[in-house]
């Protein structure tokens, strides 16, 4: 059983022993809440989920982000968070990459949307990215959708029950990265209904009614293939 509650910052979430995640202070026995947001007490601990704030990179994150710019050893990508990702070329091109004989932008131009993951972070510089890994790269087409990245949990849901249940019903294949850019693809009908069912289950994220809401919205029926 989960309980959920929202919180401001100083309110008692929990008492007891748990593990914690970010967000949250344990004070003695107390776990307090150190933003505003929806807090959840079950058996994987106590967490919390913003609901406000700029994306915060973190290694081994996959993220979606958006070429803009190159210079002579890679690729900059807007991750949609205060800091740019960079993407160097000898993760593309590999160890025999060179400056002078290789071209950057035949891989990806400035404009490029890209699916990539986090390979490491550190205060004092930009996010290093990589597209080692199945499934990263050019995403060649899909409607873009931005969220508030602190609503990303509650998008994707418990094991990708809310996602899941969005793709399931308008028949599109969705794609979220954690820096809140999400990527639909499907038929016409299929992704105007995923946008509403994902900009509902940001404006209403705090909700503790929100699958039936999006079950209401989207109603039973399939939009059929993506």
């Amino acid at each position: 059983m989960i309980e959920r509650k929202q919180v401001i910052p100083g309110d008692v979430i929990a008492k007891g022993n748990f593990r914690s995640g970010p967000y949250v202070e344990k004070r003695g026995d107390e776990y307090v809440a150190l933003r505003v947001g929806l807090a959840e007490v079950g058996r994987d601990g106590v967490k919390l989920n913003p609901l406000t704030g700029p994306y915060m990179p973190r290694a081994e994150d996959e993220v979606i982000g958006k070429v803009v710019d190159i210079n002579g050893f890679g690729w900059v990508i807007d991750i949609n968070s205060a800091f740019d990702g960079f993407l160097p070329a000898s993760f593309v091109f590999g160890r025999e990459f060179s400056p002078s004989t290789h071209d950057l932008s035949s891989k990806f131009r400035v404009g490029d949307i890209i699916g990539t993951r986090i390979e490491s972070y550190e205060r004092s510089r930009d996010p290093q990215l990589s597209i080692r890994g199945e499934g990263y790269g050019k995403i060649e087409s899909g409607e873009i959708v931005k969220i508030s990245p602190t609503k990303v949990p509650r998008l994707i849901g418990r094991r990708g029950a809310m996602i899941n249940l969005i793709s399931e019903r308008t028949g599109c294949d969705i794609r979220v990265g954690q820096n809140g850019v999400v990527v639909v693809n499907g038929t016409p009908d299929g992704v105007v209904k995923s946008v509403r069912a994902i900009k509902l289950v940001e404006d209403d994220a705090h909700a503790g009614d929100l699958a039936a809401k999006v079950e209401e919205l989207l109603g039973g029926e399939s939009s059929g293939g993506s």
